[in-house]
Parts: C-alpha cells; structure tokens; sequence
C-alpha cells in the first residue's frame, strides 16, 4: 500500500478518507489540531487516539515535513532563511521575517523558476517541478516548529511563480485558512506574480480576500523586455488590464512591485511614465533596489531612490522605499535560488 501525504488533502477531502478506512469526521479535527496547533507530525504521539486508530493512520498516510540541510540567521535583523530537502532530494528555501506587527514567511512554490528575470538568482537556477499544496504547506509548519513562532503573514513571494502552479497554490491558500488546520485570515496571505495576465484576471473570481502583489519591474515594454522575458507573452499593458479586471471584481488595492536598476529605469522620467501607466488603479509600488544578482545590475543610488518615490508621490501614485530585511544572508528579493549542497543540522 502506498501511503498518501496526509498534507497534500483539504479538510473535505481528508473527511472522506477517513471515511473509506472507518474513521469519524471529528478524527479528523483531531488529527490537524495536532499538526497545525501542536507541531506533532508522527501519529503515535497523537494521544486522545487510541492505539489502534494511531496504528490504522500510520498504515494509510504520512505527515511529510521538509528537513532542514541548512540555516541562516541575520545579524541585522534576525531574518531567517532555510533551505530543505524534498522527499525526491531536491531542494527549497524559505524565509521568516519579523516585523513590529507580525511574523511573516516568504514561501516557495516551485522548485527553482522557469521565467529567467535578468535580475533574479532563482531564474537563473532554472525550474525543476511544481510544489504539491502539501509541500507548500509544510514550510510554514516547519519554520513554527523549529524556530518556535507563530506564522501570522505568508507571503508566495519565494521561489517559483505562484500562478504556475496555480490549482496546488490555491489549495494550499484554503488550507491555511480553514478554521480546523492554520485558521489565518485571508487577507494575511499575499499570492506575489511576475503578471500572469489570464490568472490575475481568473484569481479575481477566487472566493477568498487574499492580497494581490504584481512585478511589474519596468514603466514601459522596452525596459520590461530586457528583464523580463516573461513580458514577450504577458506585455505590460495586458498586465496592467488583468489588474483592473481583478481590482473592479475585488475592489482590492494591487500592490506593484518595483525593482529599481541604475541607470535602467531609475530616472524621473520613468516615475512618470510609470504613474501614467498606473492611472486607474488603485495601487501601492513598492519600490526595491535590485540585490546581487547574476546579470551584475546595480542599485540607484539612495538620492535616485527617494527622488523617484517623491516623485510617484507628487503624481498622485501611494508608494514606498521597502525596507530591506535579509540581504546579508541572500534571503532578500531575487536572491533565492537552488542549491545542491547545504550543511546538515546536528
């Protein structure tokens, strides 16, 4: 018999397998209230079952939890980043981030990337495969259980494009919602997308309230081009048309995501450009200055930086300079990446 990872199912779902081996609905409530609540993921320490019942679980399925091969901490800010070990031996990273109103995790959902932005260390690692909704799930169980915090912000903001894996993502988005497993609210979950134009625009008819983050990277397809091969399918003004569809349905603010390149699309006549672009949205850019990266950008300087910021500003458009957390320890935007070897935890 081939045991089933009791993660990769929704509540509904594992209701009905443990129908078809005998066990009751409330087994289930039981079950991940231990894994979700108590960080217990072996069936035998599950103890308001009854030996029998522990026995029958453990015939049936597994609670497949991704091992750590390496952790790093930061001495700036105690951003963490985590790299671990599939089952088929391929590898992720994650990361916990602490701010003063909540504690955050950027989750992966791809083993490496297919879409190759110029500036971004994952895309250059290439793509693998996609992320079943059990594993995605896992990193956040992993990360409370060994750094001992409680998750209350995920971000698909890691390795991979979350519209890619789409089904597994939005799966794992229930999951971590319902009341009987992660019960965190929509809204504390952000879906991060380089513009998957045809999936913005299927997300708006998603029945939760989750936060949109779109990378748009680029005031023009000219610049976009360059950076983000993705721009040859998906071209800018598709994206932003997807934005509008998905913001007239939702009637959420879209974040923009904004990497700022020296002497690429940094100057004050692409802050306007790009508020130009923006008009009609409702929107909040976020503006990052490009981390190390394997084409060899630089970032603006900090004058150019809050020139631009000012700028958008001044134009009408909500923008911000984000605050950076993890950059000594590669755990920043775009700096993700696979990596074959790590260090084995004692």
């Amino acid at each position: 018999m081939v045991k089933k990872n009791i993660l990769d199912f929704s509540y509904d779902e594992l209701i009905e397998e443990f129908k078809n081996i005998k066990l009751q609905k409330f087994r289930v409530d039981q079950v991940l209230d231990w894994i979700f609540k108590k960080h217990v993921f072996d069936f035998f320490e599950m103890t308001n079952l009854s030996k029998s019942q522990r026995e029958l679980l453990d015939e049936h399925f597994y609670i497949y939890i991704p091992e750590p091969i390496d952790i790093q901490e930061s001495k700036k800010d105690g951003t963490t980043k985590f790299l671990w070990k599939l089952e088929d031996g391929k590898t992720i990273e994650s990361v916990l981030l602490f701010y003063p109103n909540r504690v955050s995790s950027c989750i992966s959902t791809q083993v490496g990337c297919a879409l190759k932005c110029k500036f971004c260390s994952t895309g250059a690692s290439g793509f693998e495969r996609n992320l079943s909704a059990g594993e995605i799930v896992a990193q956040v169980l992993a990360i409370e259980k060994l750094k001992d915090v409680n998750i209350n912000n995920i971000v698909l903001m890691g390795m991979g494009e979350p519209l890619l894996n789409y089904d597994n993502v939005l799966k794992a988005i229930r999951n971590w919602n319902n009341k009987k497993m992660k019960n965190l609210g929509a809204r504390r979950i952000t879906i991060s997308t380089a513009g998957i134009a045809d999936k913005i625009e299927e997300l708006a008819n998603f029945d939760m309230d989750i936060r949109l983050s779109v990378s748009l990277h680029a005031p023009n397809n000219y610049i976009r081009d360059q950076i983000m091969p993705i721009n040859a399918k998906y071209p800018i003004e598709e994206v932003i048309q997807s934005c509008k569809i998905y913001q007239e349905k939702t009637k959420n603010r879209v974040t923009i995501e904004y990497i700022a390149i020296k002497g690429l699309n940094d100057e004050e006549k692409h802050a306007e450009e790009l508020a130009e672009l923006l008009k009609g949205l409702k929107v909040m850019v976020n503006i990052i200055p490009v981390n190390p990266n394997p084409a060899g950008y630089e970032r603006p300087s900090k004058r150019f930086l809050t020139n631009f910021v000012n700028k958008l500003k001044e134009l009408g458009i909500e923008a911000t300079l984000r605050v950076e957390k993890g950059t000594d320890i590669d755990a920043a935007c775009g700096q993700l990446k696979l990596r074959k070897k790590g260090i084995k935890l004692k």
